[in-house]
Parts: structure tokens; sequence; C-alpha cells
């Protein structure tokens, strides 16, 4: 089974006395369904399951449910024998964004506390959004990603142990040595070929098999490509387009979402396609970054919307788009191959997994830094810059970035294959793996 981190937040959440039902949102295919079943079974007496996609298709018995009484009744249809008390008895409502009526029954739920609950959906920012009444102060919502780099460590054997002693050198800037430093770097290689969708991990630890990991990816992005099943046939079109220029977007030397490319048509704005951005980014798949021209703390007070940068939400989905089965060009850092877009992929799915909002720096005069983040220790903007290539010293935008007096920067970093930690000014360079242990408040 793949260690998930989440896991330890569901337990927690379940065993608290918080009040509020727990409601786990993220894109297809990033393991819900399962590690809600597994902690469900593990601390549950009576664990009820109920998939309303699968209701939507078959008898559709909580179709026009409004009520607890009646929400009771038909999952007693279901699952009567384990409808017992509350400490012992897990009601799990997957997939609830096809019946968005019911996000507004769980308030109701929730006040009854007849049962535990446990909540979970695909597209549920987009659903939440459309909902008339939502629950708030009766749900917790958090989201789940892929797996990050730490859980595909945990993946392919490295244990608890391990991870700490890495993160312990993080933490005090200390350099790993050759051999470790190669270990880690292969797998991080590796993960950038096999990313970290459920399935295309377990087929890679099981069967070593490039070209059947990226036959589950084409399927998952495919899908991915094709679900806007809540749109009519003009937007799903426009939304289908958008997502298949992010791989063309991220290769070319901006990568930001050019509008007028997406119907090839003049005059068209950022506005013209809201709808289809807003649910790229809330279906979980495409995450978003956002220009900064002011980096000034916090940085959402001066993010512009419309110079928008636009990322796969798996780096493997990526990587087979752009090298297929064939994996010297990351596995053998080929020169004539950049890697650029990989790695930016990479951080972009780390920072957002682990709490922060993705901005990066774009300003005509001074140049483009990859990545800002908000230090709330320091108080100040973090600038980021992800280099694939031997030439990571080489970086006149950060250069300028830091030297800016009215920026107010205390730390820059830089990511590189690079073993060794130093620091230069304000500048840090790093192991580009070290970004799994950068989280908010403590990058």
């Amino acid at each position: 089974m793949l260690k998930r981190k989440i896991a330890t937040l569901i337990e927690e959440h379940l065993k608290s006395d918080s009040g509020k039902i727990l409601l786990v949102d993220g894109a297809r295919q990033v393991g819900k369904t399962y590690i809600i079943r597994y902690v469900g079974n593990k601390m549950f007496e009576n664990f009820i399951e109920i998939n309303m996609i699968e209701d939507s298709l078959s008898d559709r018995l909580f179709a026009n449910v409004r009520s607890v009484s009646d929400f009771y009744i038909h999952v007693s249809m279901l699952a009567g024998d384990k409808m017992d008390k509350k400490e012992n008895t897990l009601i799990f409502i997957d997939e609830i964004q096809e019946y968005p009526h019911l996000l507004t029954l769980l308030k109701f739920l929730q006040q009854d506390g007849r049962f535990t609950f446990i909540v979970s959906g695909s597209l549920l920012g987009v659903t939440l959004s459309q909902t008339s009444s939502i629950p708030m102060g009766s749900i917790r919502k958090v989201r789940m990603f892929p797996l990050d780099f730490e859980e595909f460590l945990y993946a392919n054997g490295m244990n608890e142990i391990a991870i700490s002693a890495l993160n312990d050198k993080f933490y005090k800037e200390e350099s790993l040595d050759e051999a470790t430093h190669n270990k880690i770097m292969d797998l991080f290689k590796r993960y950038l070929l096999v990313g970290g969708l459920p399935d295309a991990v377990n087929s890679f630890i099981s069967e070593q098999n490039i070209y059947k990991v990226r036959n589950i990816q084409n399927e998952i992005r495919e899908y991915y490509a094709a679900d806007a099943s809540k749109y009519d046939e003009e937007h799903r079109l426009k939304i289908r387009r958008i997502y298949d220029m992010i791989p063309s977007n991220m290769e070319n030397k901006k990568k930001r979402v050019v509008v007028q490319s997406i119907e090839n048509k003049r005059g068209k704005t950022f506005s013209d396609y809201e709808d289809e951005f807003d649910y790229l980014i809330s279906a979980g798949i495409a995450l978003d970054v956002q220009a900064i021209s002011t980096p000034i703390f916090p940085l959402i007070e001066s993010s512009a919307k419309n110079l928008l940068k636009l990322y796969l939400n798996d780096v493997g989905l990526l990587s087979g788009v752009l090298y297929g089965n064939n994996i010297t060009a990351i596995l053998n850092d080929e020169r004539s191959i950049n890697l650029g877009s990989v790695y930016e992929t990479v951080v972009a799915s780390e920072l957002l997994a682990h709490g922060y909002k993705l901005f990066y720096y774009d300003n005509r005069n001074k140049g483009e830094v990859d990545y800002l983040i908000d230090n709330y220790d320091l108080l100040s903007a973090v600038p980021i810059e992800v280099k694939s290539g031997k030439d990571y010293t080489v970086h006149s935008a950060l250069n300028n970035f830091v030297s800016n007096d009215d920026y107010h920067v205390k730390k820059a970093y830089v990511l590189s294959n690079t073993r060794e930690i130093r620091t230069v000014g304000k500048i840090t360079y790093l192991p580009i793996y070290y970004i799994m242990f950068f989280h908010r408040n403590e990058g």
C-alpha cells in the first residue's frame, strides 16, 4: 500500500471533536477514495461507502433527497445492518459533486449528529461555487494531490528514519555525501518520469515498465481533457483546447497562457475564458501561477490574474507528453534536452501541495523569476529560481530582484542538480530534491 501523508490528517480529524465533516477535494485519480476507505475500515467497525456517481447511473436513490430522514432511509436500504452509532459508524459519501444538493444537506447531517461522516469529491471547487447554500462552519475542506516526492520515496522503500535524516540535513543546510546525493537524484529523475498518480506509481513499483506507466498516464490525461460534463459543448471544447495547450506553453520562453492562441482569434481577453480557467484550476487538473510585478508581502495583494501560467497537476503526465517512452532524456541528462519545464512542474506541484499559493515575478525591464512565495516568519516574499542545467549560477533576473531594496528580500533560493549547498549573499543554492521540505511558514 502507498503511504499517503493525508491519512494522518484524516485519522486525526476523525478522532477529534471538531464538530465538522471532513470534505476531501482533489482531481480524479489522486487516490481519495482508496485512502478514505483504508482509514475508515481501520478506525470504524461499521464503514458505509456510497458512490454518488454510481447511484446516478443506476437507481438514483439520492437524486431527490432533501432531508436528513430521507437520507437515512436511503442509506438503510443499502447498509441498514451497519448503521449503529456515531462512535463506530462512518458514512463515506464519495463523488458528492454528482448531487450538489447533498452539500447543503451536510450541515443538517452534522447537526443531527447520529453518525460520523466523511465526504470526497473531484470537482468540489466548481460545485461549491454553484451551490446556493454552502454549509460554512459545518465542513472542513482539504485538498488531496498526487504523491509528492517524499511520498514517492516512501513508495520506493525509504523509511521515516531516512526521510527525517534528509530533513535534518535540509534545515541545517548541510550537503549530502556524493553517494547519497546520487541515489536521491536517481529517484528524483524516476519521479519525473512516473509522477505521483497512484495507478502509475503502483505500476512502476511492481513492473518497472515505462510503456505500461505511459499507457496509464495517457488514459488519465485523456480523461482529464474530456471530463467537463457540467458544461455545454462550446465550453468543453475551449476547456479541452486550453488543457491540451499546457505542455506546449511550458516549452515556450515565457511559459504563460497566450489568450489569443486559444481559438486563434484576435481581440480575445482573459475574461473571455474565465470560466474555462476556473474549471481547470478548481478541478485540480491544472495548477495556476499568477504574475506579480511589485512583490510586496503578502503577494496576493498585487497579483495579476490576466498574466497566468498553467502547469499540469502531475509531472509524469508532462514528461509523457514531451518524451513518450524514451527515458534517456531525463535519466541520462541529455545535453540537447532542456528539462526546465519538467523541473518547474515538480516545484509548482510540491509548493502547492505544501500549502503555498503560487506566484511568479514578471517585470518587463528586470526579467522574470520562476516562483515567489510568502514567508510569514520573515514577512517578505521569497524568490525561487529553478535550473535544470549546469549554468545554475547564471540568473540575472534573480540578482536584480534580491538587490532591489524596495522588495525587502531577506532570502532567495536556486534549485538545481548541484549537490553542494552554499549561500552567496541572500541566495542559497539547494539540490532540486529539497523542494520536498518547503512547507508554508517554514520555507
